[in-house]
C-alpha cells in the first residue's frame, strides 16, 4: 500500500514540477517580447531549408558576390588604401556595422536621402532602434568622443575601410551593400589640413591609374549660410514649376540640399542659383583661399563649382568631391567627397573639434580598375614571377602538403593545385599564373627525397637536395 502511495505522490510531483517549466518558458517568452513559437509541420519545415522546389537560392538585390577572379583589383585598392594611410601618418580605426540609429539621424540630419530614403533601420530585442551604418564619420566621430581621444596629441587622424548599407537604388557601380575607403582628422582647424586629405584622395587614385579632377566649394559658416538661404529659397519658389518632386519639398525643409538633386531636369534651374560664395564671411572666404593655395602648391588640379554642398547635413566650409577625369561629369558619381565639419563632436556631446574627412566609394573604383584591365588585356605583358608547386602521384600529393606549408613557414608563397592530378595541366596553371619556377615532386622524388626545379622560361630542369631547396629558391628569386 504504500508502494501504491508513493508511486502517486512521483507522479504528481513530477506533473507539477513540468506544468511550472512550461508556465516559466512562457513567462520568459512574454518578458522577452517574443511570441511563442508554433509547431512546424514537416513540410513547413522542408519549406524553409530548401525553398519553394525547383528554385535556385538566389541574392539579393542590390548585394554582391566578392569572387576570385575580381580580389587582385580588391586587394590592390585595398593596400594602396593601407599604403597611403600610413604614409600620411593616419591610424587605423574599425567602427561596428551596427550603432543606435540616434546617432546617424543626429549627424547627417533629417531631410536627407540617406536618412529619409536609404538607411537601414530596425528594432533590436531588447527595443534599441538600430541602424546599419551608411556613413562612417558619424561612427568615427562617436569613437573619437567614446574613447576620450581629445586628450590626445591633436590633429587625431583615422582611417576606416569597410562595409556600409543603404537602401539605395541599384546601377553600376552602387549597390546597398558598398564599401569605402574613409579619412577622417580631428582637432585642427587648418587650411593645410583640408589639402592634405584632399591630397591623400587625389594620390590614392593616382597611384591606381585613375587620372581625376577636385571639385571645390565653400559653403560658409552656419551664421554665413543664414543669410544666403533667404535668398536661395526665394529663387527656388520662383522656378519652382521647374523643379523635381524632391526639390519642391526641399524648398520648406532644407533648401539647400536642393543644390545637391541628381535630378538632370533639374540641373539647368539649379546652375543659375545665387551662388553661395557671394554670401561667405570675409573670414571664410579668406579660408577657402588659403585651401585653394594649398592645392596650387600640392599641384592638385581642381576646378570650382558654386552648387557644389554634398549631401550630408553635418559639412561647415570646404567641402569637394573628385571625378575620373575620362567621364563628363554628371554621367557619372563621384568617386571621393568629403569636407570640413566643425561642429558635429560638439553637436553630438564631446568637446569642441574642428574636424574634416573624406569618403571614397571602392565599387566605383573597381568599375575602371575592371574596364582599364579589359582596354590593356591585349596590351599587357604576362608578368614572370613566383613558384609553382607540382606533383605527380598519391604518394607525391600526399608529401605535397606538407612541404608547401614548410616553406610557407620559411616565407616562401607557392601556387599549387591539389585537385589536378595530371602534370600536364599543372604545368599548364602553371603557366597561366605566369611563374618563373614550378617544383615538380613525383614518386621517385619522395623516395630519393629530392625535387625538380623547372624554369618555365627555357624548360630546363635540375634535380636538387630536398633539404637545399629553400636556398635554391632563395638564390633563384632573389632581384
Amino acid at each position: 500500500m504504500l508502494k501504491k502511495h508513493m508511486k502517486k505522490i512521483k507522479k504528481t510531483a513530477k506533473s507539477i514540477t513540468k506544468k511550472r517549466a512550461e508556465v516559466s518558458v512562457k513567462k520568459i517568452i512574454q518578458e522577452e517580447k517574443r511570441p511563442i513559437p508554433a509547431a512546424l509541420s514537416e513540410e513547413e519545415e522542408q519549406l524553409i531549408v530548401k525553398g519553394p522546389k525547383g528554385k535556385l537560392p538566389s541574392l539579393l538585390r542590390g548585394m554582391k558576390d566578392v569572387l576570385p577572379k575580381d580580389w587582385p583589383h580588391w586587394k590592390k585598392i585595398y593596400h594602396t588604401a593601407e599604403g597611403i594611410a600610413e604614409a600620411y601618418g593616419f591610424g587605423y580605426l574599425e567602427t561596428p556595422v551596427l550603432e543606435e540609429a540616434s546617432l546617424f539621424i543626429r549627424s547627417i540630419g533629417r531631410g536627407t536621402d540617406i536618412i529619409d530614403k536609404e538607411m537601414y533601420v530596425f528594432e533590436d530585442r531588447d527595443g534599441t532602434r538600430v541602424g546599419m551604418r551608411p556613413e562612417f564619420t558619424a561612427g568615427a566621430v562617436r569613437a573619437y568622443i567614446s574613447h576620450g581621444m581629445h586628450t590626445l596629441p591633436q590633429p587625431v587622424k583615422l582611417w576606416s575601410f569597410g562595409q556600409l548599407f543603404r537602401h539605395d537604388r541599384p546601377q553600376a557601380g552602387r549597390y546597398r551593400q558598398l564599401h569605402q575607403f574613409n579619412c577622417e582628422s580631428f582637432g585642427a582647424h587648418d587650411p593645410a589640413v583640408d589639402a592634405e586629405l584632399i591630397v591623400v584622395a587625389y594620390n590614392f587614385l593616382r597611384d591606381l591609374g585613375i587620372e581625376t579632377t577636385v571639385q571645390m566649394n565653400s559653403i560658409g559658416t552656419p551664421e554665413d549660410r543664414q543669410n544666403y538661404l533667404v535668398e536661395l529659397t526665394g529663387y527656388l519658389r520662383i522656378k519652382r514649376s521647374y523643379l523635381c518632386e524632391d526639390c519642391k519639398k526641399r524648398i520648406t525643409r532644407n533648401p539647400l540640399r536642393a543644390l545637391d538633386c541628381k535630378n538632370e531636369s533639374c540641373r539647368p534651374t539649379l546652375e543659375e542659383a545665387p551662388q553661395i560664395v557671394d554670401w561667405l564671411s570675409e573670414a571664410s572666404k579668406n579660408y577657402f583661399m588659403k585651401v585653394l593655395e594649398f592645392l596650387d602648391e600640392l599641384e592638385a588640379p581642381y576646378t570650382l563649382k558654386p552648387t557644389l554642398v554634398r549631401g550630408l547635413d553635418y559639412y561647415t566650409e570646404t567641402v569637394f568631391e573628385i571625378y575620373e577625369d575620362s567621364v563628363v561629369e554628371g554621367q557619372q558619381s563621384a568617386l571621393c567627397g568629403g569636407g570640413r565639419y566643425d561642429l558635429l563632436v560638439g553637436e553630438l556631446g564631446g568637446p569642441p573639434t574642428p574636424a574634416c574627412g573624406f569618403a571614397l566609394g571602392v565599387e566605383r573604383v573597381m568599375t575602371i580598375l575592371r574596364r582599364k584591365a579589359e582596354e590593356n588585356k591585349d596590351k599587357v605583358e604576362k608578368p614572370v614571377g613566383g613558384v609553382f608547386f607540382a606533383h605527380l602521384g598519391e604518394q607525391a600529393r600526399r608529401r605535397t602538403l606538407k612541404m608547401i606549408e614548410d616553406l610557407r613557414r620559411d616565407g616562401v608563397v607557392l601556387h599549387h593545385s591539389l585537385g589536378k592530378t595530371a602534370l600536364k595541366a599543372q604545368l599548364e596553371l602553371a603557366d597561366k599564373f605566369g611563374v618563373a619556377y614550378t617544383l615538380i615532386l613525383g614518386q621517385k622524388e619522395v623516395q630519393d627525397g629530392t625535387i625538380i626545379i623547372r624554369d618555365m622560361e627555357s624548360g630546363i630542369q635540375e634535380i636538387v637536395d630536398q633539404k637545399k631547396l629553400k636556398s635554391e629558391l632563395e638564390k633563384k628569386t632573389r632581384v
